[in-house]
């Protein structure tokens, strides 16, 4: 295996050498690329520039959101890529979900009253799972990228060794964090430097991160799970408080599941297949939702409709989704079109169904800091990739000498039946935590087709991540474009709490006094939510991105073409990338 490394290293510098000598533009297809962040768009661009399929620069893009978008990604997180190879039109899900640590517990996080402890969840060492992340890159250079893994994260190395400036929105996101980030000292001496945030416009700079990208680059997956990085997390860990072990890494692997289909009048629908819940709770409603009609209603019957299809479809992601390798599923009859219909039987046009009513989500016992980026390349390669370290700032805990925010995705089990995660979701025995099991998601990257145009999108949002694109999903079969869709205004039911959670600006006074007259309890929030980023191509207008008007990302249709050579990055252990 090493020795195939160092060969496949050797032969990528060849490539690139002889990539760097085409003339700038000498391909004149577009390709689109949409993310959080103009640094990881920026990335995602030079790796297409350096002759990189859409797969490599889902390398690139990835490993630079672990650089400048740490409250929301990184190496010590996981997430879900979707991928659509143009050659031949497979597809498939790479499921890179954390898994829990080999000495996980069912009551790990509950007292000897048998309470359960939300914030040992949440902060430390004991809330992180084991990342899947750096495994995903590795998989995708090997199996579907065109270009050495060490020439994909290259643009990664570089934003952590020479820094970035920090901006308004990473501020934020320290602040809210502040206590969690201050309690582990290796994430305090980056991120809250004489003890405070960063200034805005500071250039905040990650030299242990970029050596754990160069071993990641010097040996693939090697380079993290085995080896110095990985000694580096297990002895970290252990001495916060965790309990992972060096099994817990070297066993990780990135799982190959066919994705969730389904179809909505004439659109097509691949998305994410446990154990995201995304994708089956998004066909779910949509089948309740073919059966009515919802052109022409105004916005307050037509979101009582969504919201009731939500209502159904959420309730029974409580009741039976989790881990596909752990536990039975009665997945097609949750996606079969006559459930949906006698689903559908029991919803009145104008008046709630109280939650209560419903069967019981619970059985017996047996965030909105995730991101979201969506890629086309020049020949049809299309990747759908939701990421998430949970929480902002996943854990705060950093295991010294590593740069590596740690998760805490182990507050997305169940810790107790019927008590809700920090996102206030609820769930049962289908959820429970159990040793290396992975943890159920809703994170939804989603592929939409309607005859000859088609969309690649999703967004961070933890609970509502699944209704913004189910919103998204009716605005494209609707014509919508892609600025239409990233824009939408949102709003949200998860059948716990009883409650529509909308936008400020989601319904204007006549929708609010027609859900109130129905029974609904609205909730409106204080700020927009999610950070959606879209890429469309329809045979009249061709390619359009577009990045949530919400967030600070980029989006950008255009030629790659590589305005200067980029050097390989050094060995681990020092040295520069320009």
């Amino acid at each position: 295996m090493r020795c195939s490394r160092v060969a496949r290293l050797h032969a990528g510098l060849w490539l690139w050498l002889l990539l760097a000598l085409v003339p700038a533009g000498a391909a004149a297809v577009p390709a689109a690329v949409a993310s959080a962040h103009p640094a990881a768009t920026a990335a995602g661009f030079e790796v297409l520039a350096a002759g990189g399929n859409a797969f490599d620069a889902a390398v690139a893009v990835s490993a630079a959101l672990a650089v400048v978008e740490p409250y929301s990604s990184g190496l010590g997180g996981g997430g879900f890529y979707l991928l659509h190879r143009a050659a031949d039109g497979h597809e498939v899900m790479l499921d890179a979900r954390e898994r829990a640590p080999l000495a996980a517990s069912a009551d790990m996080y509950r007292d000897a009253s048998g309470a359960v402890d939300p914030a040992a969840s949440l902060d430390g060492a004991l809330a992180a799972g084991i990342p899947g992340l750096p495994a995903a890159l590795d998989r995708l250079a090997a199996d579907h990228g065109r270009l050495p893994l060490a020439r994909s994260l290259a643009p990664a190395i570089t934003l952590a060794q020479a820094g970035f400036e920090v901006d308004a929105h990473l501020r934020e996101h320290v602040q809210r964090r502040r206590d969690a980030l201050a309690a582990s000292p290796a994430a305090a001496a980056i991120f809250l430097p004489a003890g405070k945030a960063p200034a805005a416009g500071a250039r905040l700079r990650q030299a242990d991160l970029a050596r754990t990208l160069q071993a990641l680059a010097a040996r693939g997956r090697d380079g993290f799970y085995r080896g110095p990085v990985a000694r580096r997390l297990v002895q970290g860990t252990r001495a916060a408080g965790g309990i992972w072990q060096p099994e817990d890494l070297a066993q990780y692997r990135v799982v190959e599941r066919e994705p969730v289909r389904g179809r909505y009048r004439d659109v097509e629908i691949v998305a994410a297949a446990p154990p995201s819940s995304g994708g089956v709770v998004l066909v779910e409603s949509l089948n309740i939702l073919a059966g009515l009609d919802l052109e022409g209603l105004a916005a307050g019957p037509r979101a009582h409709l969504v919201a009731e299809a939500m209502r159904r479809a959420y309730r029974d992601r409580a009741a039976w989704l989790g881990d596909p390798d752990f536990v039975d599923m009665p997945l097609a009859r949750l996606l079969s079109t006559d459930y949906a219909a006698g689903l559908r039987a029991g919803i009145a046009p104008d008046r709630a169904t109280p939650s209560a009513l419903l069967a019981p989500a619970v059985p017996a016992p047996g965030g909105p800091h995730t991101t979201h980026f969506s890629i086309v390349d020049g020949e049809g390669n299309r990747v759908a990739a939701t990421l998430s370290i949970n929480y902002g700032f996943g854990s705060g805990f950093v295991p010294p000498g590593t740069g590596v925010v740690l998760n805490n995705e182990m507050d997305d089990f169940v810790a107790a039946p019927g008590v809700p995660n920090v996102y206030g979701l609820v769930g049962g025995a289908a959820n429970a935590i159990a040793p290396g099991k992975r943890m159920l998601s809703s994170m939804t990257p989603t592929f939409l087709r309607q005859g000859e145009r088609f969309a690649v999108l999703g967004t961070p949002g933890g609970s509502r991540i699944i209704s913004m694109v189910l919103l998204a999903t009716l605005a494209f079969a609707e014509g919508g474009d892609a600025a239409q869709l990233a824009a939408l205004p949102r709003y949200h039911h998860q059948y716990l709490p009883d409650a529509i959670f909308h936008e400020p600006e989601a319904f204007d006074a006549d929708a609010i006094a027609w859900l109130t007259a129905a029974g609904h309890t609205l909730r409106p929030l204080d700020r927009r939510y999610g950070n959606m980023q879209v890429v469309i191509e329809a045979p009249d207008v061709g390619l359009q991105a577009a990045s949530d008007p919400r967030g600070i990302g980029a989006a950008q249709v255009a030629v790659p073409t590589l305005q200067r050579p980029v050097p390989m990055p050094a060995a681990a252990g020092g040295g520069t990338t320009r």
